[in-house]
């Protein structure tokens, strides 16, 4: 197994901006990951208030065979670490640099790029998306004089869309459908049409279709691929090297393949994703830790590596429609606030969160289907535990 050890920044707690001390010392990581994977009483499934399990108990109580989890503390990674297989056919350990599909959590990461592509005034987050499109256009009802969908409102689920998608993805060797084959719900994609049959703002409903609108206009925008802006404005510029919007290829060695909810490998390695921007990332958890440390950084007032920060503050702004922001979901959790996003793909199971304004958070990635987010609660509520986290 490989850690990975971060000292936090003593000037940002010595601020008031780190978070409340653990139990043990500061400076003990190997005592604050000891915590983590100690007995814990369960808190998901039947198992629930019985006995303590460990960590690698609550991985077979659930037949997860792979995860990774990186925490973050004072504004840095304090530990990322590897459990179980990443594949239980070839045995390959799970280590701090396996990548696993993000799955939804790729819609926050393409919102920031959108918020550096206002941050540069190339868009305003608030103009019509027709304006960005250089070639498909969203269709309105005539005579309805509604106001015009945005970037905002697409990225917040609140521009009146009502597909609902949830992708389900294409195994390796797959036709793949275009974009327009997509947008209106033609073969190969087995999904109906992107519509809009309610004015923006009116309410919250998950739209992964307009994501799939996003995708294109920042590549209209920019005249680039988007995984190649993704990686000039985001992932590289924070250092995530070992992240990326293009499917693996070929054997893969270092990416972890899909199971299901009973820790069975499946019928293929992965799905590949054309709808990139809504659930096509693959990553590390200690590189979505360096997104969740800018997000976090630009909600404290702390200029960021790829965002000011007042653009960071306009991702984690909710529109005041639901709970979502420019990006993440904005949550309470007793009298504290934090971001967040989970992302569910066909065999992996994902989740990040980060304090609004305190500097800490977390980062769990598995690869079972289902099963992967009942062990993404146990491992939260060990990881609140165990660092004295408000609202766990």
């Amino acid at each position: 197994m490989k850690i990975r050890r971060f000292r936090p920044d003593s000037a940002l707690i010595a601020l008031g901006l780190g978070l409340a001390a653990p139990a043990v010392a500061q400076d003990d990581v190997a005592a604050r990951i000891q915590a983590v994977e100690g007995a814990h009483v369960p808190v998901t499934g039947d198992a629930k208030g019985g006995p303590p399990e460990t960590l690698v108990q609550a991985m077979r109580r659930l037949h997860v065979p792979g995860m990774s989890i990186a925490v973050i503390r004072g504004f840095r990674v304090d530990w990322v670490k590897g459990y179980g297989v990443a594949d239980t056919a070839s045995g390959t350990a799970v280590d701090a640099d396996t990548r696993f599909q993000a799955a939804s959590i790729s819609k926050p990461v393409t919102a920031m790029a959108a918020a550096r592509l206002a941050q540069e005034k190339r868009i305003d987050l608030d103009q019509d998306v027709n304006s960005l499109l250089r070639g498909w256009k969203l269709a309105r009802p005539a005579g309805q004089g509604w106001p015009p969908v945005t970037s905002r409102s697409l990225f917040s689920h609140t521009s009146g869309a009502a597909d609902g998608f949830g992708f389900p993805g294409y195994a390796p060797g797959t036709p793949l459908p275009t974009f327009a084959e997509e947008i209106e719900g033609r073969a190969p994609s087995p999904l109906g049409a992107v519509r809009f049959d309610q004015p923006p703002y009116r309410s919250s409903r998950y739209s992964g279709g307009g994501l799939l609108i996003m995708q294109q206009a920042l590549s209209d925008v920019t005249g680039e691929p988007f995984e190649r802006l993704m990686q000039r404005l985001v992932l590289r510029p924070l250092g995530m090297a070992h992240s990326s919007f293009e499917p693996p290829t070929g054997a893969a060695p270092g990416y972890a393949r899909a199971h299901d909810e009973s820790g069975k490998r499946m019928d293929a390695p992965w799905h590949i994703y054309p709808e990139k921007a809504a659930a096509g990332l693959w990553t590390t958890a200690g590189d979505l830790a360096r997104f969740v440390i800018e997000l976090a950084r630009g909600g404290a007032g702390e200029e960021g590596t790829v965002l000011h920060p007042d653009f960071a503050r306009q991702m984690l702004a909710p529109v005041g429609v639901g709970e979502f922001a420019v990006g993440p979901r904005i949550v309470r959790k007793g009298d504290e606030w934090y971001f967040y996003h989970g992302g569910s793909n066909w065999g992996f199971e994902a989740r990040i969160i980060g304090h609004l304004r305190k500097g800490y958070g977390l980062v769990i990635m598995t690869n079972a289907q289902g099963s992967g987010a009942a062990l993404i609660e146990e491992m939260q509520a060990r990881i609140f535990e165990a660092y004295h986290w408000g609202g766990g």
